[in-house]
């Protein structure tokens, strides 16, 4: 297998997946599922390098290619079981969910067993994908019968999770069991592709134009590899789009927070008690933090709309028929004059909706009338 955009994609998204999930499981050790899904992606990637190498015919940290080539299949054994796990662990009950799993490590340790001993009497002089090698050939046919039925339990469970689930969830699963789909087939067509090179002798590795390649080369291209990319995409794209989420609010509040800045400093520049001091423990470091934004934006917001509500007083003695801007800063004059009002708060800039939003709309539009009669 070339080292293809595909692939080339696959190794990456595996590796970068792999660091966001370990750091998740860093936080949260304890959840099974998590574990289960950290532990395929993990395989994924750290099989990477050594099929890159056994592809080349090179030794990776001093191993022949062949044995690459097994660590290379082994670990994806481990990882679709890892996967089959992981749905037997969050759809069945504890006990059944064991058994199934000790059923499928069996089946496991089987097509391990069967790697390692076609891995050991390949011939040093075979390349590891020539499948018209007896050895080479049962290999392969090991270890894609393995994740064909691995695979196609985890499509069948991931379908079904997508019918019951809904927004995110489902569509993340239901983009994993297309990828899984697409892998199965691509595994149902390697197993005869296999055959076909064993019987009439056509090497893989050696041949153009022979079954084996030809076939097995569409259905790495066509299935297998877009296959894994799309699983990929299913199983990030939940907590993904949960980031974009969350990255949309804080860009919404920092946006917010500089909207919010000419009435902010006027109300601030007279009333100065009314800020929140709390200061974070690491100044630097909340800054760079999503939630570092969200603290001043809301700090803001209630600084505005104290301050607001001591310079009412002072708004009620103003010309009802100005904007607001204009009244707003007719009242912070007469406050910093000293003028003596009585102690009533009454409402400003009242928003037409309920909630925080419309309560920060509603300053902002303050905010901006302010910064328009500033630089008028």
């Amino acid at each position: 297998m070339a080292v293809t955009p595909l692939v080339l994609a696959y190794g990456i998204v595996s590796g970068v997946l792999l660091l966001w999930l370990a750091g998740r499981l860093a936080r949260n050790p304890r959840n099974t599922a998590l574990r289960s899904v950290t532990a395929l992606v993990a395989c994924l990637a750290v099989a990477f390098p050594f099929g890159a190498a056994a592809d080349k015919g090179a030794h990776a940290l001093g191993l022949p290619p062949m044995i690459s080539r097994l660590i290379q299949h082994g670990l994806l054994l481990v990882g679709v079981y890892s996967l089959v796990c992981f749905f037997l662990f969050s759809a069945r009950e504890r006990a059944t969910a064991r058994r199934r799993a000790g059923w499928y490590a069996a089946l496991l340790l089987g097509a391990e067993v069967v790697l390692l001993v076609a891995a050991l009497a390949t011939p040093v002089s075979a390349r590891t994908n020539d499948q018209s090698v007896p050895s080479v050939a049962v290999f392969f046919i090991a270890a894609d019968v393995f994740m064909a039925v691995g695979f196609a339990t985890a499509a069948v469970w991931a379908w079904r999770y997508a019918r019951e689930a809904g927004g995110r969830l489902a569509r993340g699963l239901r983009i994993a069991a297309v990828g899984l789909v697409a892998i199965v087939l691509a595994n149902c067509v390697f197993v005869p592709a296999i055959v076909l090179g064993l019987v009439y002798n056509v090497g893989v590795a050696d041949r153009a134009g022979s079954a084996g390649t030809v076939v097995g080369a569409i259905a790495v291209t066509v299935l297998l590899m877009p296959g894994v990319l799309l699983f990929l995409a299913g199983v990030s794209y939940p907590a993904l789009m949960t980031r974009v989420g969350a990255v949309r609010v804080w860009w919404r509040h920092r946006r917010g927070y500089r909207q919010l800045a000419p009435l902010w400093t006027v109300l601030h520049s007279e009333f100065p008690d009314d800020a929140l001091d709390r200061v974070p423990a690491a100044p630097w470091r909340d800054a760079l933090r999503l939630r570092g934004t969200h603290r001043r934006y809301y700090r803001r917001v209630v600084e505005c709309r104290d301050g607001l509500v001591r310079i009412s007083p002072y708004l009620a003695r103003t010309d009802a028929s100005a904007d607001l801007p204009s009244r707003l800063q007719e009242a912070l004059a007469a406050h910093a004059a000293g003028e003596s009002v009585p102690a009533k708060a009454v409402p400003v800039a009242l928003p037409e909706g309920d909630g925080l939003d419309a309560d920060v709309r509603e300053l902002v539009r303050l905010a901006r009338g302010l910064e328009m009669r500033g630089a008028g």
